[in-house]
């Protein structure tokens, strides 16, 4: 990534060590202050310190203004921005933070596309459908159906299926074990036993197809290498077109409707288990501390979104209603 080129460079490296030693990533940090690095070099006409571009709240509001995205972004954006400048404060650089008195964007609500559970047997039964039965192709094909199938029946994140191992797969135990994830958390998830036939039966065509297999990840996409999120992406998009599931992303007053992705199934996952657990006349809202940790969310309080939206017909029905009524 290209280094920063405003006055505040220097400072803006500095501060993204300072947030690397106390363990955050930093590729979000770098993107959300090159928004500003940008801005500034637009509009600091040769200045190169904070006298010759005087920073005020009033320049902030035109910084934001300036934003293309949604709400969301822009107050992730902003809220970088507004540490930054507070790390300058603790400093000794400025005397104030000139962000402190700007007040956030709306909440924008996130609803998300929810595949009901027919309706995911649909999609994969596309993919299926879709597999090249040339030996070139066979394999790699058969991976994407399964890292499709890990979504739908696990809500994996599309990067945890990813950068599975072969290792990760406890066949005995039916388990797998998601290493590394989001929130730098391990955990061992107990798998159904579909999917453990359909792990073995993808195993066993792997053996069958690839001699002397030094590849190291489970879903195999050459003789070195996984899958690319890219492979992943092309394959599930054919199969939303096929099944006629597509819908555009709709923003409709501080409400948005979110399109079918891969990570719809995640969302999926989660609301279909809520749902058959309110089914069997139990609670929900009793079971979100076991989903989160099945998901891997640091807080079980993340899983209670899913508590808004517990099947894809009510979604459909939120949607129909927002339209009619704008």
């Amino acid at each position: 990534m290209k280094p920063f080129e405003s006055f505040l460079a220097q400072k803006m490296q500095d501060y993204i060590t300072y947030r690397q030693s106390l363990g955050y990533t930093i590729k979000d940090i770098k993107s959300n202050l090159r928004h500003l690095d940008h801005y500034l070099k637009q509009t600091e006409a040769g200045g190169t310190d904070f006298k010759s571009v005087p920073l005020r709240p009033l320049f902030f509001l035109d910084f934001r203004e300036s934003i293309k995205g949604e709400s969301s972004m822009i107050t992730q954006i902003m809220g970088e921005v507004r540490r930054f400048f507070q790390f300058l404060v603790r400093g000794g650089m400025i005397e104030e933070n000139p962000l402190q008195d700007i007040p956030r964007l709306r909440h924008e609500a996130f609803i998300p596309f929810v595949f009901s559970e027919k309706q995911i047997e649909r999609l994969l039964k596309a993919i299926r459908y879709g597999l090249r039965k040339e030996p070139r192709y066979f394999l790699k094909d058969l991976s994407v159906y399964l890292a499709v199938l890990l979504q739908a029946r696990c809500g994996l994140r599309i990067s945890e299926s990813m950068h599975l191992l072969r290792p990760h797969y406890h066949k005995q135990e039916k388990c797998l074990y998601i290493e590394k994830t989001k929130f730098k958390k391990d955990r061992l998830i107990p798998i159904p036993s579909s999917l453990v036939d359909e792990i073995n039966n993808y195993l066993a065509v792997r053996v069958s197809l690839v001699h002397d297999d030094q590849n190291p990840y489970l879903l195999y996409a050459d003789k070195e290498r996984g899958l690319s999120k890219d492979s992943i992406y092309r394959v599930f998009h054919h199969a939303v077109r096929a099944c006629g599931f597509e819908q555009t992303r709709r923003v409709m007053g501080n409400i948005i409707f979110g399109s079918p992705t891969t990570h719809s199934l995640r969302h999926s996952f989660a609301i279909n288990t809520l749902k058959r657990i309110k089914e069997r006349g139990k609670s929900p809202q009793d079971a979100l501390p076991v989903l989160a940790a099945y998901m891997g969310h640091c807080k079980y309080q993340y899983t209670a979104i899913y508590l808004k939206v517990l099947d894809a017909q009510q979604r459909q029905g939120l949607v129909n209603f927002v339209i009619s009524h704008p």
